[in-house]
């Protein structure tokens, strides 16, 4: 005897598959939304972040003063002009620069050759640093004395490059007036004799 299966109504599976599927599409629809309308409410929030500290940054750096204003012109300003022959020029003729004085400096109170040597001069000629004859070495200074004083105090004064080493202007304190650097030279060579 064969047993024989039969399905009273073929389509009723089909139906249920057709409804399972729409509800889980439905399911995967809805939470697709809520994912993707959280990443656009975050994208929002850092675009209106940004723009509020950009706000702030502008408003706390670049004042409306016009020497910060004139200061920021000069530096994007053209570094040339182009003149064309034949055509009138007369916008491009700069007015007359004014040379800028330096700032003025302050001199320092006037020390002996000893102080001088010991806050100015020590660190080089107390080491022999680029070439500086040592304090107390005759042998260096004897070269650099038979030239003269005026020309050790000039080169001590004015700097001087010579094939021994550098010297910079007033031992690099620009502050020092011209009596004490020589007043220093002198200390020195009276101390390395």
């Amino acid at each position: 005897m064969e047993a024989t299966i039969s399905d009273p109504d073929p389509g009723q599976y089909f139906n249920e598959d057709i409804t399972v599927s729409a509800e889980q599409d439905r399911k995967f629809f809805d939470i697709f939304m809520v994912v993707l309308g959280s990443l656009v409410a975050v994208a929002v929030g850092i675009y209106a972040l940004a723009q509020v500290v950009q706000a702030r940054t502008q408003e706390e750096y670049i004042k409306e003063d016009a020497m910060v204003q004139a200061q920021i012109a000069a530096r994007i300003a053209p570094v040339g002009q182009v003149a064309v022959a034949g055509a009138d020029n007369s916008h491009l003729a700069a007015p007359a620069a004014t040379p800028q004085q330096p700032a003025p400096v302050q001199v320092a109170a006037a020390m002996s050759g000893e102080d001088v040597y010991n806050t100015a001069c020590a660190a080089c000629h107390g080491a022999g640093v680029a070439g500086a004859p040592k304090l107390g070495d005759a042998a260096a200074w004897a070269d650099r004395v038979s030239k003269g004083m005026d020309t050790l105090a000039e080169h001590a004064i004015n700097g001087f490059q010579g094939s021994a080493g550098y010297m910079p202007p007033k031992g690099g304190r620009a502050d020092l007036s011209d009596d004490s650097v020589k007043a220093a030279v002198q200390y020195m060579v009276d101390n390395s004799k």
